[in-house]
């Protein structure tokens, strides 16, 4: 549902972008590394457990950064630690991160001011929950669309992409 409302303000880029929460921002790796990335998210989704996932309202990050998203209100701790987990130093794709962490659902991003504000009005009174069973690992293809490469449930139980609708709510946490 949010997807097709950020495309119905406007965002070319809704269609490429399936909704989420970002645990790690889009990040250049060598193929050749997938198999240690993978073998961390495994580990990460080992030590995680099930959490409330609550979303209600929006939130701004403009002036400083053309963005309109759904505020996380429950759940945002838990990402804060997942996103640490994925990051960690020792872990294949470590990075620092251009602004400090703040989960979040993107709805409107480097779109006119106009269409923005009305995200932000429009989606004012958006509310939705879920438990969050895992997250999700993506690859953005040559046409700039991302892909769900594989699921990684809390506990470390590996889902197949086909069977991620079974494990977990509609908005999962990535």
């Amino acid at each position: 549902m949010l997807q097709q409302r950020r495309a119905g303000f406007g965002d070319a880029a809704a269609h490429g972008i399936p909704t989420h929460v970002t645990l790690l921002p889009p990040t250049e790796v060598d193929s050749t590394a997938l198999p240690a990335i993978e073998a961390h998210l495994v580990d990460v989704a080992a030590a995680g457990r099930p959490f409330p996932m609550r979303l209600s309202g929006t939130g701004t990050f403009r002036p400083l950064s053309p963005v309109v998203f759904v505020q996380i209100v429950e759940g945002a701790e838990a990402c804060t630690w997942l996103q640490k987990q994925v990051r960690d130093a020792s872990g294949p794709v470590a990075r620092e991160l251009q602004f400090p962490y703040h989960p979040h659902v993107t709805v409107a991003h480097s779109i006119s001011e106009e269409a923005m504000d009305r995200a932000f009005a429009e989606l004012a009174d958006y509310e939705a929950g879920w438990p969050c069973t895992g997250f999700a690992l993506y690859q953005q293809g040559a046409d700039a669309v991302w892909r769900k490469l594989r699921d990684y449930a809390f506990g470390g139980t590996v889902v197949p992409p086909q069977a991620a609708h079974v494990a977990r709510g509609p908005l999962p946490a990535r």
